[in-house]
């Protein structure tokens, strides 16, 4: 039986989702504060659906797009994690919620359907090619 789109997910199936090995996700939380996973009695990990699309985006980040450890840092800095996310999940299947109870930002008045799905991928798109850019640029100061 299948879990619930909902449901929480272990660290192996988290990094089944991700494509990641699991020891990459527990080295990912000492670089990126913002995706601490829940953490049970004896130090089981469990990981919300929002969680496992930031890993995600942090795994195009850094392996697809080419971005470094401090640039996915100063990306997060800059644009937020609502940001983040679009690039782990650019169709916006996951309702996205901040981890640790920070309140989320509002919300914007987007266009419903088909177009909405294909203007998410345009802005995550944009939003990839920004940050090579300033990596770019940044290396080169």
């Amino acid at each position: 039986m299948a879990k619930s789109p909902n449901a929480f997910r272990t660290i192996s199936e988290a990094a089944d989702e991700v494509g990641a090995p699991q020891h990459v996700l527990r080295f990912w939380e000492t670089k990126f504060p913002f995706i601490t996973p829940l953490k049970r009695a004896g130090g089981r990990r469990f990981y919300r659906p929002q969680a496992v699309v930031l890993r995600k985006a942090v795994k195009r980040l850094l392996h697809e797009d080419g971005l470094t450890i401090k640039g996915v840092q100063r990306l997060h800095r800059e644009q937020g994690l609502k940001r983040l996310a679009v690039y782990g999940d650019p169709d916006g299947t996951v309702t996205f919620e901040p981890e640790g109870g920070a309140a989320p930002e509002p919300a914007t008045a987007v266009p419903t359907g088909a177009s909405s799905v294909r203007l998410r991928q345009v802005l995550a798109e944009l939003e990839g090619a920004r940050a090579r850019l300033e990596a770019v640029l940044s290396r080169t100061a």
